[in-house]
């Protein structure tokens, strides 16, 4: 017997709104790559659309040139490495004697709504600027990176985690003679790694997606990020940064396409670091919501 097998709408509604969504994204990515490897002539007129028209690599080559780009790439790399390392680790020190219940970690709500407190209500620009002042960090990697160093979003994220392994598993390392700072490294963080990735996956992008920081607490515009850099060149069109001869050449390319290179080269690390931690990305947040 022949039986008709139903279409599922929702599904299908679903797969073609998301689609339509990651088209939307995808399209302004493309349109600057197509930009930047057209010639100043082409991209002047407006008529890039979604492929190069008049292709080269002269924008590229300038870029390539421009030790301020590099520079800033470096400092962008600095900052990943730094702050992803301290985030990942304040927020496993963070979350597990907060994932504790109130009989074992004593004043827990306290220090648990005193973090979640400080993720409502921020200090404010001026205060924060002040402390960084007052503490010396002003032109220091660490200005870009101390001041977020316990993200608290990711330290409930990170606990809901850490309540959902099985108490078993941590008991039986106490009679064994294991205490928390053991069973932390030896138990907990093993079998967290999904939810670690996305902690670390959102560190990485929020680092490297920072700009006004940069701004506001580096004052050599030599220790600008990469973001930072690239505001200053397409928001601002500062060309302050530029030496005589750049300057020169700039006048023979175009500054669209040369814009268009440094946002596309600006945004290549972070294109190419997801797809290896997505994956771990979508099991470590439906896994880290579950419990409230």
């Amino acid at each position: 017997m022949h039986v008709q097998k139903k279409i599922d709408w929702f599904a299908m509604f679903n797969s073609c709104f998301l689609a339509l969504v990651a088209l939307f994204c995808l399209i302004p990515m493309i349109h600057i790559l197509a930009v930047s490897f057209s010639s100043s002539a082409v991209a002047a007129t407006g008529t890039v659309t979604l492929w190069p028209k008049d292709f080269t690599l002269a924008s590229y080559e300038f870029v390539a040139q421009r030790a301020a780009f590099w520079q800033s790439m470096f400092i962008s790399f600095q900052r990943i490495l730094f702050g992803g390392a301290i985030n990942l680790l304040l927020t496993i020190m963070v979350a597990y004697p907060l994932s504790k219940e109130n009989g074992e970690f004593r004043f827990r709500s306290f220090y648990s709504w005193s973090f979640f407190i400080t993720m409502i209500f921020g200090a404010g620009l001026i205060p924060t600027y002040m402390v960084i002042r007052q503490l010396g960090l002003m032109d220091t990697i660490w200005a870009l990176v101390l001041p977020t160093a316990v993200p608290v979003f990711s330290v409930i994220l990170l606990l809901n985690f850490f309540r959902m392994i099985p108490k078993e598993l941590s008991e039986s390392a106490y009679m064994d003679g294991a205490g928390h700072w053991i069973t932390l490294w030896r138990i907990y963080v093993p079998v967290s790694l999904p939810a670690l990735a996305t902690i670390l996956l959102f560190s990485l992008v929020g680092h490297w997606n920072s700009w006004f920081d940069g701004l506001i607490y580096m004052n050599d515009p030599s220790h600008y990020p990469i973001q930072s850099y690239i505001q200053t060149i397409v928001v601002q069109r500062s060309f302050s940064t530029m030496t005589p001869e750049e300057a020169k050449l700039m006048a023979t390319i175009s500054d669209k396409t040369m814009r268009s290179a440094q946002i596309f080269l600006g945004a290549l690390p972070i294109i190419c670091v997801y797809p290896f931690l997505q994956r771990f990305f979508v099991k470590g947040m439906v896994l880290g919501s579950v419990k409230g």
